[in-house]
């Protein structure tokens, strides 16, 4: 575990020295902003912060998710692929430690990150509770909700950066795959037929984090994201361990 650590605060240290990290962040907080101040009409989201609404932050989790769907994987992309392009992978696997020690450590790293990401959004929590009283409990949930989340996006963007060294490929197919567990689910449960529209709803990752905005514990969301962190961190660690063999 004292190794994972290691690799772990290495790759959160190389974060704060990346300046693609701070566009992504910058990025990610003018449209946390946006969606507080303005609304995001695509989603149906009204503005949050306006009088006579809703003391709640549930909309802006609801569209934090939907924004994560690409965020993650700008932040996913480099973890194995810059190893690969760079050809440091061969120290990394020759290394005293496991492929499941590197995996995870990437995995710890990104979502150190990311809890930083996440930190910057009670920025718009302090707002609320100044002008509003919103209620401490659901917000409590929104975030652990929004934590497992992205545990389970991760693990996807972790998994993707471990079969190509291109960093833009990986990011384009974490996406794809985070796109088909959200957009295309939430089609399928409007115009698909039965059964399959229910099959769509029980693999849509919304379905799930949707109960954490409102305030609700499902455990079935809980089983949900760690299954799928877990599964996905399987596979990057199977697929870092056939680089051995090539």
């Amino acid at each position: 575990m004292q190794k994972t650590l290691v690799l772990a605060r290495r790759e959160i240290g190389g974060y704060f020295f990346s300046p693609m990290a701070y566009v992504v962040g910058a990025m990610f907080l003018a449209a946390c902003a946006g969606i507080f101040f303005w609304g995001l009409p695509i989603l149906n989201i009204p503005k949050i912060f306006a009088p006579g609404s809703e003391a709640s932050l549930r909309s802006l989790f609801e569209a934090i998710a939907h924004l994560m769907i690409v965020v993650i994987p700008l932040l996913t992309m480099r973890q194995l692929s810059e190893e690969y392009r760079g050809g440091t992978i061969e120290v990394l696997v020759t290394a005293p430690v496991t492929d499941a020690q590197v995996i995870l450590g990437k995995f710890l790293g990104v979502m150190g990150y990311y809890v930083v990401l996440l930190a910057t959004t009670l920025v718009f929590f302090a707002l609320m509770l100044a002008y509003g009283e919103p209620d401490l409990g659901v917000v409590a949930m929104g975030y652990i909700g929004m934590l497992l989340l992205g545990a389970a996006f991760t693990a996807v963007g972790i998994f993707t950066s471990t079969i190509t060294p291109y960093q833009l490929l990986a990011a384009l197919l974490s996406i794809a795959i985070l796109g088909g567990f959200v957009l295309l689910m939430h089609a399928l449960m409007i115009f698909a037929p039965d059964p399959l529209n229910h099959l769509a709803a029980k693999l849509n990752a919304m379905t799930y984090f949707r109960d954490f905005a409102r305030g609700v514990l499902d455990t079935r969301g809980v089983l949900y994201f760690l299954s799928a962190a877990a599964l996905f961190l399987f596979l990057s660690v199977k697929s870092l361990e056939s680089r051995r063999w090539r």
